[in-house]
């Protein structure tokens, strides 16, 4: 199996353009609460089509409770979610795919142990024949796959091939083909970079910016800042379930997006430990084992000594 490169990153659009594009998705002042955990609140997110929305966040913050809500797992407890400008409720995840939401999850969502075809049409599958002749099309199926899956930039050699022998950018790629062919107009992908090494997840940057091209509204899920930059038309900020602005591509830098997602005073301080330690291994001296700032001399956790 062969990758290919896809489109280049995202031309800006003018405020003008911008304006005349009806929102595919929109979240208006949405809250979802488990029990007394307050996992949103009143949070909003905007994608158009043509365009990439980078929702930004640390662990923790609420972006897996979005994704759900807006791809139809969690309904919201307060809010609207709107398709095209008119509120819709959705029921299942089948509601938000048939209103072309689809939604590649950080677990990627395809079964390792079934075939390239096979997982191109889970739940959708083709088939041949009538009443308890009626079986799976494997020859259509095959073809369909290869010539999606060159679309996107990979040449499948067989596409009975295990999925579970392809690589982490493979993988994405084919949720984000299978996706496309079944009509998303939406696509929102999960932390789609994670578990990936820089190589793929250039690779899979570029298809997000090719879905871009195509017309899809594609939302991104991500905490690494240094992949949402170079790709994302407005970033989202969430912090600890409550939002945290949207801003416009340019309006803000990488420190200041880490800053509003709560990590830039900690990348901040590790950066001047870091430095300390680098000083301190340039002059000889001794460099500490332990964190700057925690006394050595302290009992470590676990090691308590009895109460008398």
């Amino acid at each position: 199996m062969t990758m290919s490169p896809a489109a280049g990153g995202p031309a800006p659009s003018s405020t003008a353009e911008r304006g005349a594009r009806k929102p595919l998705l929109e979240a208006r002042n949405i809250s979802k609460y488990f029990g007394a955990v307050v996992a949103l609140e009143g949070v909003s997110l905007t994608v158009r089509a043509g365009e990439i929305n980078c929702l930004l966040g640390d662990n923790g913050a609420g972006k897996s409770t979005l994704i759900k809500t807006l791809s139809g797992v969690h309904p919201p407890d307060d809010g609207t979610l709107a398709v095209d400008g008119e509120p819709v409720t959705f029921s299942s995840p089948r509601d938000a795919l048939n209103a072309g939401i689809a939604t590649v999850y950080q677990d990627l969502s395809v079964m390792p142990l079934m075939s390239i075809s096979r997982n191109f049409f889970l739940g959708n599958e083709p088939t041949i024949g009538f009443g308890p002749f009626r079986r799976f099309d494997s020859g259509k199926a095959a073809t369909i796959a290869r010539e999606e899956m060159h679309n996107i930039g990979i040449d499948v050699r067989d596409t009975d091939q295990l999925v579970g022998t392809l690589s982490g950018g493979e993988r994405q790629t084919l949720a984000i083909a299978r996706a496309e062919y079944f009509g998303a107009r939406v696509l929102i992908l999960d932390e789609p970079t994670s578990a990936l090494g820089v190589k793929e997840s250039a690779f899979v940057l570029r298809h997000a910016i090719a879905a871009r091209n195509k017309g899809l509204g594609v939302i991104f899920i991500t905490h690494n800042v240094q992949h949402a930059l170079p790709i994302g038309d407005s970033f989202t900020i969430l912090t600890r379930g409550r939002s945290g602005g949207t801003y416009r591509r340019g309006e803000l830098t990488a420190e200041q997006l880490h800053g509003l997602m709560g990590g830039g005073s900690e990348l901040e301080e590790l950066q001047a430990d870091l430095e300390m330690l680098a000083r301190r291994e340039e002059a000889g001296e001794d460099v500490p084992t332990v964190p700057l700032g925690v006394d050595p001399d302290a009992v470590p956790l676990g090691d308590e000594p009895p109460a008398p």
